[in-house]
């Protein structure tokens, strides 16, 4: 804009000037409503997924998502209090009581992969091998070096199932301990002391800290590991960018998010396999 119409500008009719400075403000208001808060599980942002689908969504819709990284139980804490617009976790259980108690305003799945245990390349305790109770077992009659997050991740959560599983809850042994953190800082507590965690197949594949820690357990069905994505419901929250959410729901079940979701492989092996027609 010139100088000689900027200055026009100002000196024109005060209805004509308020007009446009409110067309600019709805203008201003559309803008920032094309983006929503998505709070997921450090997992999704450790495994570079999110690197890769954010952009190819935004790229589709034209949305932002800005991300809250979180474990699974405190990104659904996040949404009971209208915090984020949609969720992105991995707690089937816990994600279908979210929607059960009127937070969420349905559940889909949307991709898979898989737990595993790993630990120091020695061994010390015998674990190797499909049985990942047996190897919880292992690791408390030998009070061995285990680092939990503690933090009520969708991780924890099915960590601590596998102590029920075992009948070894409260009695892990000495050696565990529970860090209160995100997968990456407790796989490098693991790395740095040679201890025994149990982490997503995802974050381990892009974890470059690796130090002297191998996959020790792997291949038992109970290491699963589902994820699912839900709308924070309006109901609760009337704030929350129901649209916008709804879009980034219907995307990423859709063949273009599947596919996206399909195609993420860090050194030729595939992260997350969707699953959202399942």
């Amino acid at each position: 804009m010139s100088f000689f119409k900027f200055s026009s500008y100002f000196r024109a009719p005060a209805p004509v000037k308020y007009a446009a400075i409110a067309i600019l403000s709805v203008a201003s208001m559309a803008a920032s409503a094309q983006s929503i808060v998505m709070a997921s599980t450090t997992s999704t942002e450790q495994s570079g997924l999110f690197s890769v689908l954010i952009p190819a969504f935004k790229q589709a819709s034209g949305i932002d998502v800005k991300v809250v990284a979180l474990g699974t139980g405190q990104a659904l804490d996040t949404g009971r209090r209208g915090d984020a617009d949609v969720l992105f976790v991995h707690d089937q259980k816990a994600e279908e009581k979210f929607v059960a108690e009127g937070f969420g305003v349905k559940r889909f799945p949307v991709m898979y992969n898989d737990f595993v245990l790993v630990g120091p390349k020695t061994d010390p305790l015998k674990l190797k091998g499909n049985d990942i109770t047996d190897a919880f077992k292992k690791i408390a009659a030998g009070n061995g070096s285990f680092v939990s997050r503690g933090d009520k991740s969708g991780t924890n959560a099915a960590e601590l199932r596998f102590w029920a599983a075992a009948d070894l809850t409260g009695k892990q042994g000495s050696g565990y301990k529970a860090c209160g953190c995100g997968m990456g800082p407790a796989l490098n507590i693991a790395a740095s002391s040679n201890a025994y965690v149990m982490t997503d197949r995802g974050t381990w594949l892009n974890f470059k800290n690796r130090a002297d820690l191998t996959v020790l357990v792997e291949g038992d069905k109970r290491l699963f590991n589902q994820y699912g994505v839900m709308v924070v419901n309006p109901a609760k929250h009337p704030h929350v960018k129901v649209a916008e959410a709804q879009k980034f729901v219907d995307w990423v079940t859709s063949a273009a998010g599947q596919g996206t979701i399909a195609g993420y492989k860090i050194g030729g092996e595939q992260l997350f396999f969707p699953n959202a027609d399942k």
